[in-house]
């Protein structure tokens, strides 16, 4: 009887063994298919039909990627090629280190002898980038892992780690391999048409391939960058996208530009108004405006929440290249005083009545820019401090790898990009607008100049109010 129970309890721990081989062996399959199945197939036809025939198989499937490859680039990138990447990465990169990373980056918890770890997920690459998600273990914050995404980002041989949560408990780690960011984008081709969705104007592409959009109405924009970041880039890609309509008639553009015209007298015939000063002129045309968004939401109270092409009147971007000259570095304090409360109206009062105020600077700090918190969109181009990123774009968002103070010399016009809701910033950048562009520009808008818009007697004044 004790014979019966030992082979009994023998066969019973060689059925379990096999089990858990089958188990470990599905896992893998499942996790690597191709790289378990493709050798598999080729060492079963190898030894069904010989050499020959494998090779021949061989070369025809080159033949056959070659030819994907050549007729559609972006589909084989993305069902072939991103998923071979994929599983090579998962098998050699982070399986065989995660244990020990997270270990050392203490991230790992040891209670009552049992090691708690934070389970590896999922591994997407995007060819720029894999996407690590992870499942954090109890207890744990996603601020742990904010505070030791550069440590992570050198383990897995990665240019730098950003951290983004998508539920409770669970985080995708993007660790970038290389920018994608890196060519400048053209602009596209202006067309004559006056369907322009001020909720979506497309101003250059995201780092993930998809386009840009800034949102105008029931918006306010502050575009913020040191010298020479593209500033002017995303300025004119705005004005560039918005062309038709300003053509149409259905949007008006109004500008200030304290540096006596260098920007925004490339092409005054965008512009209803402009001036090109910081003095009486500007702060006369910014009362202007405010005292236009009171007097029509006045007119819109109990008919309507929110600006309409219906209204009949045009929907007006306030431009103010450089903002600290007017709200700051203006020395008449008296007048300083004037352009603050009117911008300050603008910005709180002018989102549903139609007006949105694109304001850029190159400082963002408090005593420059105090009421920044009335943009409700933020554009971080390059910046001089780390301590900028979060001045402008929020409290966190560089530990979440948002690192426009890293952004390169020599790729003018990328930014960090936050909506107010929107927990995690995103990487763009702006279309490259050359001078020949702005003279395009200028002969496209050119007829724009005899158009009277509604709600302004005697019609558009064309370039510069003195």
């Amino acid at each position: 009887m004790p014979g019966k129970v030992k082979w009994l309890a023998g066969v019973l721990a060689l059925v379990w063994l096999v089990l858990l081989l089958v188990v470990r062996l599905v896992l893998v399959v499942s996790r690597y298919p191709v790289v378990t199945l493709v050798p598999a197939l080729a060492a079963w036809c190898w030894l069904q039909f010989g050499l020959s025939p494998l090779v021949l198989a061989v070369l025809s499937l080159v033949c056959a990627l070659t030819v994907w490859y050549g007729l559609a680039r972006e589909s084989f990138l993305r069902h072939c090629w991103y998923r071979l990447l994929t599983e090579w990465r998962r098998a050699t990169v982070y399986v065989p280190r995660w244990r020990t990373v997270v270990r050392l980056a203490e991230l790992s918890k040891d209670s009552r002898g049992r090691e708690h770890r934070p389970r590896l997920r999922r591994v997407r690459s995007d060819g720029w980038r894999d996407r690590v998600r992870v499942r954090m273990i109890p207890a744990q914050s996603p601020e742990a892992w904010e505070l030791r995404r550069e440590g992570l980002a050198h383990s897995f041989g990665a240019r730098s780690c950003r951290v983004r949560v998508l539920r409770p408990r669970l985080l995708e780690l993007d660790f970038v391999h290389r920018d994608p960011l890196l060519r400048p984008l053209p602009v596209p081709a202006l067309v004559d048409s006056a369907e322009v969705d001020l909720r979506r104007v497309t101003v250059g592409r995201t780092e993930n391939g998809k386009p840009w959009r800034l949102r105008l109405l029931g918006s306010q924009v502050l575009v913020v960058g040191v010298p020479g970041a593209g500033k002017g880039s995303v300025l004119w890609s705005l004005v560039w996208q918005l062309a038709p309509a300003v053509r149409a008639g259905l949007v008006r553009l109004v500008g200030i530009d304290p540096k006596g015209g260098m920007e925004l007298g490339q092409c005054p015939d965008a512009f209803d108004r402009v001036v090109y000063d910081n003095g009486p002129d500007a702060v006369a045309l910014l009362e202007e405006i405010a005292a236009e968004v009171k007097e029509r939401a006045t007119r819109y109270r109990g008919i309507r929440r929110l600006w309409a092409r219906s209204t009949g009147e045009p929907f007006t971007v306030l431009v103010v290249d450089e903002l600290a000259d007017l709200i700051a570095y203006q020395p008449d304090k008296q007048l300083r005083e004037r352009a603050a409360r009117a911008i300050q109206t603008i910005t709180s009062q002018g989102r549903a009545p139609g007006y949105a105020v694109v304001g850029l600077v190159q400082d963002p700090r408090k005593e420059v820019v105090s009421f920044r918190h009335l943009f409700t969109t933020r554009v971080a181009l390059r910046l001089d401090e780390p301590q900028q990123v979060d001045m402008v774009l929020g409290d966190g968002v560089r530990q979440r790898g948002a690192a426009a103070h890293e952004i390169s010399e020599n790729t003018p016009g990328v930014a960090w990009v936050k909506t107010d809701g929107q927990r995690e910033p995103d990487r763009a950048r702006a279309f490259h607008v050359t001078d020949a562009d702005l003279v395009e520009l200028g002969l496209f808008l050119a007829p724009a100049t005899v158009h009277e818009f509604p709600g302004r007697p005697g019609g558009s004044e064309g370039g510069a109010a003195a």
